[in-house]
C-alpha cells in the first residue's frame, strides 16, 4: 500500500493492528477505527445517512449502498472468476467461491480435524463443541445450536402459517399477532432491574440488547494462563 497522504497510511495501518481504542458508549464494543465505531454508533441511533437516489432505501454505510444498488438497481457484478463464468456483486462471496476451486480450507476448528471455507460455518461449528445455544425460540424460550433447527421447531410446535407479523424493534418475522405480544414482552420489554452481561461490565434493561451484546464477546479467548502467555476461549 502507498499513499501520498500521510493520513491515508495512518488510516490504512490500523487495519493490520489488533488494538482497538475506540469504544462504543452503549455497548462498549470497540473498533480500530474512529469510522468503523460512528457506522456501530448509527446501528444503535437507527441514522442512515447514506441514502439511495433511484428508492427510499437508506444505510448505516457506504459500502451497504454500494450493494443495495447492485443487487437491485444496476444488476452490476464486478467481481468475475478467473476459472469459470462465475461472478459477483461482492468481493467476499468471490474469494468463497474461488476457494471451490482451489480446495482451500482457512478457516480450521482448534479442538479437532474440522476446517471450512466460510468463517461463519466455522463459527456454527465450534457451537458442537461449546454446547452453546445461542437460537432461543421466541414464544416457548427452547433453545437451538443452529437457526435453521430453530425455524423448524417454531413452524412444528406454534403454527405452520408463513411468518407475516414483523416485529417493530428487529427483523423477527412472527406467524401470529399473540406470538408477535409474547415476542415483545420476553425481549423488548423495558425491565426496571438491569441485566449484567456475563463476560463485562455492562447492563442492559431490554433483553435483547444484551443478546445481541453477547455475540460480541463469542471469539474472545477469557480464559488465561498465570503461567505463561497461554488463553483460550474454553
Amino acid at each position: 500500500f502507498t499513499s501520498l497522504r500521510i493520513s491515508s497510511l495512518n488510516r490504512h495501518v490500523k487495519t493490520h493492528s489488533d488494538q482497538k481504542c475506540h469504544v462504543c458508549h452503549l455497548c462498549l464494543k470497540a473498533f480500530r477505527t474512529a469510522t468503523l465505531l460512528h457506522n456501530h454508533v448509527n446501528v444503535h441511533t437507527g441514522t442512515r445517512p447514506y441514502k439511495c437516489s433511484d428508492c427510499h432505501m437508506a444505510f448505516v454505510t457506504s459500502g451497504e449502498l454500494s450493494r443495495h444498488r447492485r443487487y437491485k438497481h444496476t444488476l452490476e457484478k464486478p467481481f468475475k472468476c478467473s476459472v469459470c463464468k462465475y461472478s459477483s456483486v461482492e468481493a467476499s462471496k468471490m474469494k468463497r467461491h474461488i476457494r471451490s476451486h482451489t480446495g482451500e480450507r482457512p478457516y480450521a476448528c482448534d479442538l479437532c480435524s474440522y476446517a471450512s471455507k466460510d468463517a461463519y460455518k466455522l463459527k456454527r461449528h465450534i457451537i458442537t463443541h461449546s454446547g452453546e445455544r445461542p437460537y432461543e425460540c421466541y414464544v416457548c424460550q427452547a433453545k437451538f445450536t443452529q437457526s435453521g433447527t430453530m425455524k423448524i421447531h417454531m413452524l412444528q410446535q406454534h403454527g405452520e402459517n408463513v411468518p407475516k407479523y414483523q416485529c417493530p424493534h428487529c427483523s423477527t418475522l412472527i406467524a401470529r399477532k399473540s406470538d408477535l405480544g409474547v415476542h415483545l414482552r420476553n425481549l423488548h420489554s423495558y425491565m426496571a432491574v438491569a441485566i449484567k452481561c456475563s463476560y463485562c461490565e455492562a447492563v442492559f434493561h431490554e433483553r435483547y440488547a444484551l443478546i445481541q451484546h453477547k455475540k460480541t464477546h463469542r471469539n474472545e479467548k477469557r480464559f488465561k494462563c498465570d503461567q505463561c502467555s497461554y488463553a483460550c476461549k474454553q
